[in-house]
């Protein structure tokens, strides 16, 4: 609504007039404006002598309208004074944090000397000649039953022949004098590694076919007729270049023998701590450790036997279930316990779909029936199915 003014009432009362007149939907920021009221609605006289605006005809006991004025305020800033102290001196050698340094997590040999290269991060870790590495001892904590599950396996093994019964390393070279039966054994270690035995077995008859199972023979051999004849095993390109690495090692500083400790066998390319563990029980019949493989464990983790040092969670890796087995098993049992397990692992306590309902030592085992069985370990009971 818009009232009409004379000409010559002033324009800053116009202009309030107007603005009071109209009413607005828009709301004002109550952060940023507000207004005040400088006169309200009553009558206020104004002296013809003070007239802002003189000429205007103004007379006194003019009524004025209510005049908004809005302002703006002003954000205050505030300030913090911030003491800024000196640190106190620290000492250079102490640490805060409490973390070790840098050099304890070395491995290192026995008389302390730091090892470099692969020997690093294998060799002194899992030398089980060196007391601080692995224990040897019995003075873990035997699972309870352990001595009636491994007869009961051994009553299953009895009854079933497996893989690695007729095609384990052991076999490769059986008819070969004794040096050069040690590296054929190397050499189906070497191969065996993620291959089933029976391809395994499979290449070592065609290297012996062909005369390729002597140090001598290799190093002079083509990378890729090697290749071709120990194609498929598992990564078959990348060990035979290791085949051409350990033979020409073995020439130059074991004349053509394989090396005799474990320690030197970790140092050669391709061959880890169940390689090295296998080579020495057969080639040298020098018992330093159990050879973990998959099947061992993995079936030493089912059963319950191993766990992670402090916790009772399974084991992550080959060599903690090797660890954790040689503290508690009987010194007697580290080499049979291999293709004990390793046949029981192909035959019955598969890596998916195990024949739980055809094992005998179910009752004793915490992990039966908790995976997926065989569809067809029902069809194929027999007499293996009776309890103990």
């Amino acid at each position: 609504m818009f009232v009409l003014l004379p000409r010559c009432f002033p324009l800053r009362f116009g202009i309030g007039l107007s603005l009071e007149g109209m009413k607005s939907n828009r709301k004002m920021p109550k952060t940023r404006f507000t207004f005040k009221a400088l006169s309200s609605s009553s009558t206020t006289e104004v002296p013809s002598e003070q007239n802002p605006n003189p000429g205007s005809g103004l007379t006194k006991n003019v009524s004025l309208p209510e005049v908004r004025v809005f302002t703006r305020k002003k954000r205050v800033k505030k300030t913090v004074d911030v003491v800024k102290e000196n640190p106190k001196a620290e000492n250079k050698n102490h640490n805060p944090c409490g973390l070790p340094d840098i050099e304890e997590f070395a491995y290192k040999k026995v008389d302390g000397t730091t090892l470099s290269g692969k020997s690093k991060s294998t060799c002194n870790e899992l030398n089980v000649g060196a007391d601080i590495a692995s224990p040897v001892g019995m003075g873990g904590k035997a699972p309870a039953n352990w001595e009636k599950v491994l007869e009961g396996i051994r009553k299953m093994r009895s009854l079933e022949d497996a893989p690695v019964d007729t095609m384990g390393c052991e076999k490769a070279g059986s008819v070969l004098p004794p040096k050069e039966r040690r590296f054929a054994v190397l050499i189906s270690s070497l191969l065996s590694s993620q291959t089933k035995d029976h391809v395994t077995h499979g290449a070592i008859q065609r290297l012996s076919q062909n005369c390729l199972l002597t140090p001598n023979a290799i190093d002079k051999a083509d990378e890729a007729t090697i290749k071709d004849l120990i194609y498929p095993v598992g990564f078959y390109t990348r060990k035979a270049i290791n085949m051409k690495k350990i033979a020409k090692i073995c020439l130059m500083k074991y004349d053509g023998d394989i090396p005799s400790s474990l320690e030197e066998l970790l140092l050669l390319p391709g061959i880890g701590p169940k390689m090295a563990h296998l080579v020495m029980n057969i080639a040298w019949n020098d018992v330093q450790g159990i050879c973990v493989d998959t099947h061992v464990h993995r079936i030493s983790n089912r059963l319950g036997w191993v766990s992670r040092p402090g916790t009772k969670q399974k084991t992550l890796y080959p060599e903690e279930t090797r660890v954790a087995l040689q503290q508690w098993l009987p010194k007697e049992e580290w080499v049979p316990i291999n293709p004990l397990l390793v046949g029981f692992g192909q035959t019955i306590c598969t890596p998916l779909r195990p024949r739980c309902e055809i094992c005998r030592i179910n009752e004793f085992c915490p992990s039966a029936f908790k995976e997926a069985s065989s569809p067809s370990s029902k069809v194929k009971k027999s007499g293996v199915s009776k309890k103990l």
